[in-house]
């Protein structure tokens, strides 16, 4: 099975990089500094997908829907990004992923990222991954009003491209991604191992699942 496209989005978090070790970490020194419980790895990654600041709040709110109060929300957001800036640097990529954006690159696709992570995240990441350079556009979560699963940033990226959106794929890892995807009118291609709180992702609703990042080139060349 293969894609006539010309044009591959990545998300960051679960699909191209390992983020998941130093966004626990960062979480439970906010947690420690609140005088709030410890959460496990585990629990933390399932809250990764939707921005730094729905992470926040679940980690506050003990993973409930309860709303914290503003002000402890913010106080735990400034120590979540103070925490965190002291080791995102040390995410590595996964498996293939610097060989695989390396080989798209080389056969003439034109490479974004798009992350709802905020923008001095990614690209301190992209920047320490040696990633950065692949890609043509990088859009964050605060770089436009709206972020996935809400498809702006994917449209946006199109733009820049100058590229249909019918001529475009994301590759992710989440339910969030599969969403934004289908309302852009990009293909969909997703990983089973980053982080989709904890669920399964719905081979169905996707066009391809991938089990290593090389096997995109199967896909496209």
């Amino acid at each position: 099975m293969g894609f006539n496209v010309k044009a591959v989005m990545f998300d960051l978090d679960g699909t191209l990089v390992n983020t998941a070790p130093e966004i626990a970490y960062a979480a439970n020194q906010m947690l420690d500094a609140l005088n709030l419980p410890n959460k496990s790895p585990a629990q933390i990654a399932r809250y990764i997908g939707e921005g730094a600041q729905m992470l926040v709040k679940r980690c506050v709110a003990n993973g409930t829907l309860a709303e914290p109060d503003d002000a402890l929300l913010n106080e735990a957001q400034a120590l979540f990004f103070e925490y965190y800036a002291q080791n995102v640097t040390s995410s590595q990529p996964y498996h293939g992923a610097l060989e695989t954006l390396d080989q798209l690159k080389r056969t003439g696709f034109k490479l974004a990222c798009v992350t709802n992570k905020p923008e001095k995240f990614t690209l301190s990441i992209l920047g320490a991954t040696g990633m950065l350079d692949f890609f043509e556009v990088v859009v964050s979560g605060d770089t436009l009003p709206k972020k996935k699963p809400d498809p702006m940033q994917l449209h946006h990226i199109c733009k820049k491209l100058d590229v249909l959106e019918t001529e475009s794929m994301l590759v992710g890892d989440s339910d969030t991604d599969v969403v934004a995807a289908h309302a852009a009118g990009c293909y969909i291609v997703t990983v089973p191992y980053g982080y989709n709180q904890g669920r399964a992702i719905d081979e169905s609703m996707v066009d391809a699942t991938i089990y290593d990042l090389p096997d995109l080139l199967n896909l496209l060349t």
